[in-house]
Parts: C-alpha cells; structure tokens; sequence
C-alpha cells in the first residue's frame, strides 16, 4: 500500500450540503477502489490564484489515503467528470 494525498478544489457557489456531498463522493470513490482514508484536512473558502470558471474563490479539502499503485488513476477519472470539483491533484507522499 502507497501514501497519497488527494486535493479536491470544490465549487463555492454551492449549498454547504451540496459541498458535503461532493466531498463524501470523493472519499467514497477512495473507499471503493480499496483506499483506506487516513486523514481528511478542511481548509475552508480560499482565493484562487487566478479566475477558474469565473469564480475567485473556492474551498479546498486534503484528503490523505493508502492505496494501491493503481487506485489514484481510477479515482481521477471519476473525480474528473464531477461538476462542482474545480480542480484535484492526487500525489504520492514520500516516506518520511
């Protein structure tokens, strides 16, 4: 099992419920393709570097994970489709 870390940029111009549950998707999609989540970061409503969709601002979440090598390809492909997920990265974390 890999370290990973998954940053999911979620739409502000959303409901607060609506934001939950795209962010229990994502960690759904984890849990599915036999992730085990580890730690889940909120880091609230942060501006954006520069204008995406004509929004300035977003919320981000870190959703660190163990998976195998070929879970983070699956999950970005399903993640990619979501309407409200602005942007996401996954990454591997090295070994501390």
């Amino acid at each position: 099992m890999n370290k990973y870390e998954l940053c999911v940029v979620v739409s502000a111009a959303i409901e607060d419920e609506e934001r939950a549950q795209t962010v229990e998707k994502c960690k759904a999609l984890i849990e599915r393709f036999g992730g085990t989540i580890t730690e889940v970061d909120d880091w609230g409503k942060k501006r954006l570097a520069y204008e995406i969709q004509k929004m300035k601002e977003a919320f981000y979440y870190f959703i660190r994970f163990d998976a195998d090598s070929t879970a983070p390809a699956e999950i970005e492909s399903r993640i990619r489709i979501m309407d409200n997920v602005v942007r996401y990265l996954c990454v591997s974390q090295a070994e501390a």
